[in-house]
């Protein structure tokens, strides 16, 4: 049964048809990837199902309750949290600030409350540094909690930002290229993050351009071109797909997908 089902999604920008009738399904305990050429749509789609922008068609619904054109914060309270295509890091502020700051949409203690140091936001920032710490743990930057996130690796600061996620205790987690820019080993170990995210039963929507993670780690991949859906199914069937190749793969796209599997 999907946890995320998303139906003819639509957007416009100053005439251009950004995202056309676009729909997918992604299940809880598997990775759905969504790939294509720049351009195709794909974090326009995420900003969508996210509530960062407001389809003008379709919808979105998460365990099969209508949440379109629902904002952002809303939506994490319905189990949905991202990251971001670019970091978005405090930089000056350390990891486990930084994770810290994602609780924040749990924390019920008001403004006044901790700026007096009052008993109930004292313990509710006791218990977001708990959260926060575990959440940098589960992500391998356990040992890293004090530092400062300017002297983390970009490695480090893409797996920061899946804690920062993690933390709201989401159900499902977006994904906008979390390997890009990263090292072979680096992509690797976002790679094993993000397969065992999925085995704890999370829904795991993916973009990402690295066609050897995108294989090893999906159940199935959404391919779009142009803001349209192309193809669609398991990673076999899209690395042998004709109009995949031509819109993106290529010869030694599709030579590197299969090589995934060997």
């Amino acid at each position: 049964m999907s946890l995320l089902d998303v139906s003819g999604l639509g957007i416009s920008f100053g005439g251009l048809r950004a995202v056309d009738g676009v729909g997918f399904t992604a299940r809880p305990g598997e990775v759905t990837s969504i790939i294509g050429p720049n351009g195709a749509g794909k974090t326009t789609l995420f900003n969508l199902v996210s509530g960062v922008y407001t389809a003008d068609a379709g919808f979105v619904r998460i365990a099969g309750r209508d949440v379109t054109g629902l904002p952002p914060h809303r939506l994490a309270r319905a189990g949905m949290a991202r990251t971001f295509q670019n970091l978005r890091v405090f930089p000056q502020m350390t990891a486990l600030e930084n994770v810290m700051t994602g609780c924040h949409m749990a924390e019920r203690a008001g403004l006044l409350a901790g700026l007096l140091g009052l008993p109930g936001s004292r313990a509710e920032t006791a218990r977001s540094r708990e959260a926060a710490a575990a959440a940098l743990t589960r992500t391998g930057l356990g040992a890293l909690a004090g530092r400062e996130a300017a002297a983390l690796s970009y490695g480090q600061l893409k797996r920061l930002e899946i804690a920062r996620a993690l933390v709201t205790g989401c159900s499902i987690l977006l994904l906008d290229e979390p390997a890009a820019g990263c090292n072979a080993v680096e992509t690797r170990e976002i790679d094993d993050l993000i397969q065992s995210i999925a085995g704890e039963g999370r829904t795991v929507v993916l973009i990402e351009h690295d066609m050897r993670l995108v294989m090893r780690i999906s159940a199935r991949i959404l391919v779009l071109d142009q803001g349209r859906r192309i193809a669609e199914g398991a990673p076999e069937e899209i690395r042998e797909n004709p109009r995949v190749i031509e819109a993106y793969l290529g010869a030694h796209g599709a030579a590197e997908a299969r090589a995934a599997h060997a």
